[in-house]
């Protein structure tokens, strides 16, 4: 799935909705439900979705660039390698806050071979998936 599908939202009067959703997008060893974003609700700075990395998955090294990103792991354990080089390591789990300053280097590990890890992603870019780009990884597939 390159190009998401993302559905209309309910919209109210100054209020949108967004059903529960499928998985519209697989990205980068990342599976993403359908959320809120400028292209279904008009936000102009926010996007908000859930998104699934499968046991034992890599999210490769990316840099997210102009935006920040929040997440809350709601199942699972990760692994952020990040930084120069990506030469530093945190790891998180259920109820744990994460935020990703702008251009910041990092890839994203499952730790668990049996459990995904979910978690709620917000950006300040409401175009949601653009404006990524890779970083250098010994883990990323040669193209």
């Amino acid at each position: 799935m390159t190009n998401p599908t993302v559905p209309d939202a309910e919209r109210g009067d100054g209020i949108h909705v967004l059903r529960a959703s499928a998985i519209c997008r697989a990205w980068n060893g990342i599976q993403y439900k359908a959320g809120l974003a400028g292209r279904n609700v008009g936000s102009r700075q926010l996007s908000m979705n859930v998104a699934t990395v499968p046991p034992g998955a890599i999210a490769f090294a990316h840099i997210h660039v102009d935006f920040e990103v929040m997440l809350y792991i709601l199942q699972g354990r990760v692994k952020h390698a990040y930084g120069d080089g990506l030469a530093q390591v945190v790891e998180n789990g259920p109820g744990d806050f994460i935020f990703i300053e702008p251009g910041v280097p990092h890839e994203v590990f499952n730790l668990s071979d049996t459990e995904p890890v979910v978690a709620v992603v917000a950006r300040s870019d409401a175009g949601e998936w653009e404006n990524i780009v890779d970083y250098p990884s010994q883990y990323r597939p040669a193209k």
